[in-house]
C-alpha cells in the first residue's frame, strides 16, 4: 500500500510539474515574442501548450540573449564554411542555405500517427505503380480514368511491362505534409520521381545539433543514421552481387540540389556520377574510369525520368545514358527510384487514391490529402467552375497553371475579369490539364526573428525507404518554412529558409547509431577505389588552377613588396617591367605599362574581368571543387570558400592588398598540406598533384625563362630565387650575390628541390608509372614516355649550357604532357578511346 501511494505521489507530482512548465512557456512566450499570437504548434487543438515545446522552451528560455545569438551565429557560421547551398528555378549561382534557427518539435505520439499514414500511403503508391507500368487492371476496370494518366508526361511507354530490377518501383518516397487548425496532419503532395531534402535534412541535423546540443541531448531525439543505413542496404541487397559498386546520378554542379547529391553521395558510401560518366557494354552500365570501364549495379537516380535516356526518351537530352532503358529491360542495372514513378506526382490522381486504398489495401487512408477536383471528368469540372473563388486552380500534371505565369496555384478571387474568364475557358475546354484544390491554412511554426519569436506557416517532408522488412520512415524530416506569414497552403510554393525536425521522446535514445557496420561482419580491404574520369578531370584542373592562383600571387608579392623592383633604378624598372609583361601574358592584367605599381598589383589580385588574375583564378577552382564535393574533406573545401571570399573582399592601400596576398598564400600552402597529409594515396589524390606538379613546373620554367635569361642581373635573379622560394637555399649553399648558372640550377635541374623543375618531373614519372596501363601492347604510353624523356634531359643537362631556347622547348613538352595525360586518362564523347587492358589503379 506504501508503495503504491508512493507511486501515485510521484505522478502526481510530475503532473503538476508538467503543469507548471506548461504555464510558464506560456508566459515566457508572451512576454518574450511580446507577440499579438502564438505559433499554432506552440497549442494543442485543446488551446493548451504542447509538451513538447513547454520542455524545449524552459531549457532554451534559460539562456541569455547573448547566448542565443553566439549560438546560432555558430549555425549560421557552419554552415557559410561548409559551402551548403542551393538554387531555386531559374537562379545563375547558388544561393547560401538559409537555416530556422529553432526546430520543429513533434512529440512521439503524434509521429507514431504521421508515420503509419505514411508507410500506408507509400505501400498503396508502389501498388498502383506496379499495376500502371504492369497488368493495368485499374484502368481496365475504371478504377482510374485512362487519360488521368496517360496525359501526365511522366508516363512512360516504354518501362510498361519491364518488371523492376530489385523487385521495387519506389526505393525512397517522400510526402509533404501540412497541419491544420484542427491539429491533424493532412498530406499536401507526393514525391515519387526522385524526392529531394533528404541530404539537407541531414545537413540541418548536423547543425542545429551543435548548436543546441545540450537542448538536443536533453530532448531524447532519435537519430537520422539508422534510416540511411536502412536505405543503403536495402539498394546494396537489390543487386545481383555480393558487393555491388552503387552510385549517385546527378544532373551536374547547375542542378538546383546538387550539394545534396554530393551529400548523400559522401555520407552513404556511393560514388557521384553524371551522364557523360556512364556508357553501356555487354547489357551492363559501366563507369568511366581512369583504368577503364567498371560495373555499376545500382544507379540512386537525381536525374528525371524523361532525360534518362535520349535514345527512348527526350532526344535533347544531355543529363542521361544512351540505352539505358534496355539495359533496364534485360535487368542489367537496378534504378531507384523506377524510371515512369513520377507519374503518381500529379495532381490528377490526388482525388482517386482514397478509392484505390480501400481496393488495394482493402482500408481507409489514414491521412488524409488535400480535397481535389480533376478536371477532366465532367462532375468534378462542374464542381470547380461552381466554386472557383473558393478554390485554388493547379496544373493536373506540373508545377503551375497552363496559360499562366505563375509558378504557383492561381486564384480566380484574385483575377482581373478578363483573366478569369480566361480561366474558365481553358478548364470547360481542356479540363485535363486543371484540378481545384481545397486553399488549406496551414500551421505556423516558430522562427526566430530580429530577438524575437515570430510564427510563420511551415510545410514538412517525410521520407520513407523501401526494405526487406518494410518502409522505414526517417525520424524527423525536412522542413520548409514561408518567408511571408500568409499562412495559406498555396503560399509555400518556395520556402525562404529550412528547421531541422526533432521528434521529442520521453525514453532514451541510442546514441550508438552509425552508418558503419558492425566490426565482426567487415571484411577488411585494402583497394584504392574507383576513380570516373570526370572526377580525375576536376581533380587534375583543380591542382593546376590553385598552383596557377599561387604563381599570380607570387608575381603579386614581389611586385608589391617594398623590396622588390620598385626602387628607381634602372635595372630595378626592368625587373618591374618584366613581372608586368609576364601577368599581361598571363591574363592577370590588362595590356598597359603605365599604371603605377599599387594599381597593377591590386587588378591582378582582384580583378574580376581578368582571367588570369588571382580571384578568378581562385574562383576557377572553387568551381571545379563544387563538382567534387563528395571527394573533398570539409577542411579543404573551407581553405578554397576562404580565399574566394578574402579576394572577393575590396582592400585599398598597398599594405592591405600585399597582406590579402600574403595570407592567400598561406592558404594555398595549408591547402596543399591537407592534400598531402589527409588524401589517400589512390589515383584521386595522384590526379591532383599531377595537376599541381605539371603547372608548378610550367610556371617555374616560364619564371627562369623571364628572369634568369643570358643577360640577367642580381636584381632579375634575385626575383627568381622569390618567386621559386629559393632564397635561403641558395645563400646557404653559395654565400654569393645571385649568379646565372647557380640560380638556373636550382630552379631547374636540382633534383633535390621541391621547387625545382627536375624534381616536379620526377614526381610526374612516379605518379604516371602507377597509373594503370590502358594497352596490352606493353609499350609505353605517351604521358609516360614524354616525362622519362624529360627526367633524361634534366638529369644529363648542365646549368652552364642551359639555354633560354633549351628552356622554351622544356615549357613546351610540359604542355604536351598536361595535354597527353588529358587525351589519355579524361577521355570525352563518343570517340573516345576504349581500354584494352583494365586493370591497375583506379
Amino acid at each position: 500500500m506504501a508503495e503504491g501511494a508512493a507511486e501515485e505521489d510521484d505522478k502526481a507530482g510530475r503532473a503538476q510539474d508538467q503543469r507548471e512548465g506548461q504555464r510558464r512557456f506560456a508566459q515566457w512566450v508572451r512576454d518574450y515574442s511580446r507577440l499579438p499570437d502564438i505559433p499554432d504548434e506552440f497549442l494543442g487543438p485543446d488551446g493548451a501548450p504542447r509538451a513538447v515545446w513547454s520542455r524545449f522552451f524552459d531549457a532554451f528560455g534559460a539562456l541569455a540573449p547573448d547566448e542565443i545569438e553566439r549560438r546560432f551565429g555558430m549555425a549560421d557560421r557552419h554552415l557559410r564554411e561548409a559551402g551548403v547551398t542551393y538554387r531555386a528555378p531559374g537562379d545563375s549561382a547558388d544561393r547560401p542555405w538559409s537555416i530556422s534557427h529553432l526546430p520543429l518539435l513533434i512529440d512521439e505520439a503524434d509521429w507514431q500517427q504521421l508515420c503509419a499514414g505514411i508507410t500506408q500511403r507509400a505501400e498503396l503508391l508502389e501498388r498502383v505503380l506496379r499495376d500502371i507500368y504492369g497488368e493495368g487492371r485499374l484502368v481496365a476496370e475504371g478504377a482510374l480514368p485512362a487519360a488521368a494518366i496517360a496525359g501526365s508526361p511522366e508516363y512512360l511507354r516504354p518501362v510498361c511491362g519491364v518488371p523492376p530490377p530489385g523487385g521495387r518501383y519506389l526505393s525512397l518516397y517522400a510526402a509533404d505534409v501540412g497541419r491544420g487548425p484542427d491539429g491533424r496532419w493532412w498530406v499536401l503532395g507526393d514525391r515519387t520521381q526522385a524526392p529531394s531534402g533528404a541530404g539537407y535534412a541531414l545537413e540541418n541535423r548536423l547543425v542545429l545539433s551543435r548548436a543546441l546540443s545540450d537542448l538536443y541531448k536533453s530532448m531524447n531525439v532519435p537519430r537520422v543514421a539508422p534510416f540511411f543505413e536502412a536505405f543503403r542496404d536495402s539498394l546494396r541487397a537489390r543487386a545481383d552481387r555480393d558487393e555491388p559498386r552503387i552510385g549517385v546520378l546527378t544532373p551536374g554542379s547547375f542542378s538546383e540540389t546538387y550539394f545534396e547529391h554530393a551529400t548523400l553521395a559522401r555520407y552513404l558510401g556511393f560514388l557521384l556520377v553524371e551522364g557523360d560518366d556512364l556508357a553501356v557494354s555487354d547489357n551492363r552500365i559501366h563507369i568511366r574510369t581512369v583504368a577503364g570501364l567498371k560495373r555499376l549495379d545500382v544507379l540512386l537516380r537525381r536525374v528525371d525520368s524523361n532525360s534518362l535516356d535520349p535514345l527512348e526518351l527526350d532526344a535533347s537530352s544531355h543529363l542521361g545514358v544512351p540505352g539505358l532503358i534496355d539495359v533496364l529491360r534485360k535487368d542489367g542495372v537496378v534504378i531507384a527510384n523506377m524510371p515512369g514513378s513520377g507519374v503518381l506526382e500529379a495532381r490528377a490522381l490526388l482525388g482517386f487514391l482514397p478509392a484505390l486504398s480501400r481496393r488495394l489495401l482493402g482500408e481507409e487512408l489514414k491521412m488524409p490529402h488535400i480535397a481535389t477536383w480533376w478536371c477532366g471528368q465532367r462532375a468534378a469540372r462542374e464542381e470547380v467552375l461552381s466554386r472557383l473563388d473558393e478554390v485554388a486552380i493547379e496544373g493536373a500534371y506540373r508545377r503551375g497553371v497552363p496559360g499562366f505565369d505563375s509558378n504557383g496555384p492561381v486564384l480566380a478571387s484574385e483575377l482581373d475579369a478578363s483573366d478569369r474568364q480566361r480561366l474558365v475557358d481553358a478548364i470547360t475546354t481542356r479540363g485535363m490539364d486543371y484540378v481545384g484544390q481545397e486553399v488549406v491554412r496551414l500551421s505556423t511554426m516558430p522562427v526566430w526573428e530580429q530577438g524575437q519569436i515570430t510564427p510563420r506557416p511551415f510545410v514538412l517532408r517525410v521520407f520513407a525507404a523501401a526494405t526487406p522488412d518494410g518502409w522505414a520512415i526517417m525520424p524527423g524530416g525536412f522542413c520548409r518554412i514561408a518567408d511571408q506569414p500568409d499562412a495559406r497552403a498555396v503560399s509555400m510554393g518556395d520556402g525562404a529558409r529550412a528547421a531541422d525536425v526533432w521528434v521529442v521522446s520521453d525514453k532514451q535514445v541510442a546514441t550508438a547509431a552509425t552508418l558503419l557496420p558492425a566490426t565482426d561482419k567487415v571484411r577488411i580491404r585494402r583497394i584504392a577505389g574507383v576513380l570516373p574520369s570526370r572526377a580525375a578531370d576536376n581533380l587534375f584542373w583543380l591542382g593546376r588552377y590553385l598552383e596557377r592562383a599561387e604563381a599570380t600571387l607570387r608575381l603579386v608579392r614581389a611586385l608589391g613588396s617594398p623590396s622588390g623592383p620598385n626602387k628607381g633604378t634602372a635595372a630595378s624598372l626592368q625587373s618591374a617591367e618584366r613581372i608586368q609583361r609576364l601577368l599581361v601574358a598571363w591574363g592577370a592584367i590588362s595590356q598597359t605599362s603605365r599604371k603605377a605599381a599599387g594599381r597593377i598589383v591590386a587588378e591582378a589580385l582582384q580583378s574580376e574581368a581578368r582571367f588570369g588574375s588571382a580571384l578568378s583564378l581562385v574562383r576557377a577552382a572553387q568551381r571545379t571543387a563544387t563538382s567534387l564535393r563528395e571527394r573533398l574533406s570539409p577542411d579543404a573545401w573551407q581553405v578554397i570558400t576562404e580565399m574566394a571570399e578574402r579576394l572577393a573582399y575590396e582592400v585599398e592601400g598597398d599594405d592591405s592588398v600585399l597582406s590579402a596576398a600574403e595570407l592567400t598564400l598561406q592558404e594555398l600552402a595549408s591547402f596543399a598540406g591537407l592534400a598531402q597529409e589527409n588524401m589517400n594515396r589512390a589515383a584521386g589524390w595522384r590526379f591532383l598533384d599531377i595537376g599541381r606538379r605539371t603547372e608548378r613546373a610550367i610556371n617555374t620554367t616560364r619564371f627562369t625563362r623571364q628572369f634568369a635569361y643570358d643577360e640577367a642581373g642580381d636584381e632579375d635573379l634575385d626575383i627568381l630565387l622569390t618567386l621559386v622560394d629559393c632564397q635561403i637555399t641558395y645563400r646557404s649553399r653559395y654565400l654569393l650575390a645571385p649568379i646565372l648558372a647557380p640560380v638556373r640550377d636550382l630552379a631547374v635541374l636540382d633534383g633535390y628541390n621541391p621547387r625545382s623543375v627536375a624534381f616536379q618531373v620526377t614526381t610526374l614519372n612516379e605518379h604516371i608509372a602507377a597509373l594503370p596501363s590502358l594497352k596490352e601492347h606493353g609499350l609505353i604510353e605517351k604521358p609516360q614516355r614524354l616525362a622519362v624523356a624529360m627526367q633524361a634531359m634534366l638529369a644529363t643537362a648542365e646549368a652552364e649550357r642551359l639555354e633560354v631556347k633549351t628552356l622554351f622547348a622544356l615549357e613546351q613538352d610540359l604542355l604536351s604532357l598536361a595535354e597527353a595525360i588529358g587525351q589519355h586518362y579524361f577521355p570525352h564523347g563518343p570517340n573516345a578511346s576504349r581500354p584494352e587492358k583494365l586493370t591497375g589503379l583506379a
